[in-house]
């Protein structure tokens, strides 16, 4: 009939006018490519709320997928940076249904485009997933799945109400794009999130093994973030970690107490040495590798590591003999400690004696060198709470030096003669200080 004619026509002028949307997507002006977002989800709603197929049977979905798909894609280009049309896009991501396709669409986009690569790297597409993927807010609870973009009659039965289901679909989501090989930016910027965006959301948090190993194993800024994610493995999924306080312990290198996540790998080795179970033997170790690269350390790291080795022998007392040994190296080639050693239980720690520490007492800093000055003392059975040092800064360092109030103050009471002010300066016969 005429009618059914017409309905086909306008049926391909839609779809026609979708696919231009599209294109205009990957327009070189912002406000085409915004505009053609925001009509594409204007489609994507009304589609939702008016199908184009009528339904045939009770249960079955009449959610537009394949349109919020050409959305998606149009969010992920393969040769530039789509992050500010991302964020625009976020405010969609708050709806239930829309963030649950979402994520369906990314894992089959993943799919479809990094198996193409064989192992290659796509910087600015693996960028563009993780800048639409992190910011993703998982609901806690299936009471908290209410704001929907369409509710239909059988939504009760559909899966996309069911916070199981969300919680698969983001797991094999996540699972999909980390599989394949990551910029190293983008392995930090993932593993800085990974512990509290990641793994509560997931159903079986322990297939993350194999990416954390592997990190764990790259080394440098990268393995001490994938730390954290390892600690909640190891503690909450019973984790077993071969050589787990060796990788550990080769992770303690200069730039420990130089890079910005000091302060979380501080407060992780904190929790992992914590255990009075530890054979001394690994303490001292640790004890004498932090000490030996404290002195090259800044003040404000210092002040934070001095108090934290203090807090090792507080719990290890068998530790002591470090301090207790009075007659240190004379040379310090003699010091019969293998800083080159991987393994700890070979590294002769035990036997020798912690005249780093007593280096530090000479100290420009006097907070350092007071800080260092302690260990001459009996040390109190209260651990010191290092907390607050693990974020002290430089400029916070200085802040307070120059805020400090001096209550005596030297005064000269010799008066100056001559150039260098000494009592029998030659210069003085020949300078005069007028």
């Amino acid at each position: 009939s005429a009618e059914d004619k017409y309905k086909i026509w306008m049926r391909h002028r839609y779809k026609e006018c979708v696919e231009c949307l599209a294109e205009l997507m990957g327009h070189d002006a912002f406000q085409v490519k915004e505009l053609s977002l925001c009509t594409l989800m204007k489609f994507v709603e009304l589609e939702a709320r008016y199908p184009l197929i009528k339904v045939e049977w009770k249960g079955s979905l009449t959610f537009p997928r394949d349109l919020l798909k050409v959305v998606v894609d149009g969010l992920l280009p393969l040769n530039e940076d789509a992050s500010l049309l991302i964020s625009r896009f976020q405010e969609y991501l708050e709806y239930d249904d829309i963030r649950y396709f979402v994520i369906k669409a990314v894992t089959e986009s993943i799919g479809q485009v990094m198996q193409k690569t064989k192992e290659r790297p796509l910087p600015f597409y693996q960028q563009n997933v993780f800048s639409l993927i992190s910011p993703i807010n998982m609901p806690n609870k299936e009471c908290d799945m209410v704001k929907f973009l369409v509710k239909q009659d059988n939504w009760e039965e559909l899966k996309v109400s069911k916070l199981q289901a969300h919680k698969q679909a983001f797991e094999k989501m996540w699972l999909s794009f980390l599989k394949h090989k990551l910029p190293a930016g983008l392995y930090k910027k993932v593993l800085v999130i990974l512990h509290d965006s990641i793994l509560p959301y997931m159903n079986e948090p322990t297939l993350m093994i194999d990416f954390l190993t592997l990190a764990y194993g790259i080394g440098g800024a990268i393995s001490l973030l994938a730390l954290n994610g390892l600690f909640i493995l190891i503690h909450q999924h019973n984790l077993e970690y071969p050589d787990f306080y060796k990788k550990l312990y080769s992770l303690l290198d200069p730039s420990v107490y130089h890079v910005k996540y000091r302060a979380r790998f501080f407060h992780l080795l904190d929790l992992f040495l914590s255990s009075s179970h530890l054979p001394a033997y690994l303490v001292a170790a640790f004890i004498k590798r932090l000490s030996r690269l404290a002195l090259t350390a800044p003040p404000e790291a210092l002040l934070m590591v001095i108090p934290f080795i203090c807090n090792l022998f507080r719990r290890h007392p068998s530790c002591k003999v470090l301090v207790h040994r009075p007659n240190g190296p004379e040379d310090i080639s003699e010091d019969p400690y293998i800083m080159e050693e991987k393994e700890p239980s070979k590294s002769r720690a035990l036997e020798s004696s912690l005249w780093e520490i007593q280096t530090l007492q000479s100290h420009y800093h006097p907070e350092v060198a007071k800080a260092a000055a302690i260990l001459n003392q009996s040390l109190s059975e209260i651990e010191d709470d290092i907390s607050g040092l693990l974020e002290l800064s430089a400029y916070e360092l200085f802040d307070k030096e120059v805020k400090k109030k001096a209550t005596d103050v030297p005064l000269e009471f010799e008066q100056v003669r001559g150039l260098f002010g000494k009592k029998n300066d030659v210069f003085a016969e020949h300078f005069s200080l007028d």
